[in-house]
């Protein structure tokens, strides 16, 4: 069990490393970008995107709960010195999930439907960006912790 927990922790690290970076570019380099865009050239863009977007970070999101969860699963059931860490990171993985089913998939889904009314548009940019960089905290946290572990 020692040794599934050791290759559990190093996929750990490298899925919050991937995942972390990848929502550290999202925040510092779309989320900008779609402010400085019009209304209707965003809804363009987003159309065009949104399954590049869902191919990407749907992958992504569900390796930082898989292996997350079967680490502090794993960890736990072997007593493992990391299991501590592992279950933080399982529940921060949950807790990015759920953050995705109470808002980021209706925004995101009214994003490329277009239905956003134009005078709203940058309001709710503004709090997606928001939701966006408290999910990104939370995966700064949980890489920085699973990497502390090793």
């Amino acid at each position: 069990m020692t040794d599934l927990c050791s290759a559990l922790q190093l996929l750990s690290v490298a899925v919050w490393g991937l995942f972390a970076g990848a929502q550290l570019a999202e925040g510092c380099l779309l989320v900008p970008y779609w402010q400085s865009l019009k209304p209707a050239e965003f809804h363009a863009w987003y159309v065009a995107n949104d399954q590049r977007l869902v191919a990407f970070f749907g992958p992504l999101t569900a390796a930082i709960v898989l292996v997350s969860v079967a680490l502090a699963g794993a960890a736990t059931l072997s007593a493992h010195p990391v299991r501590g860490i592992a279950v933080l990171c399982a529940g921060i993985g949950l807790a990015i999930l759920a953050g995705f089913f109470a808002y980021f998939k209706d925004a995101n889904a009214r994003f490329a439907a277009g239905t956003i009314p134009v005078a709203e548009l940058p309001a709710e940019l503004v709090r997606w960006a928001r939701w966006h960089w408290a999910r990104t905290l939370l995966a700064l946290v949980a890489f920085a912790a699973v990497l502390a572990s090793l």
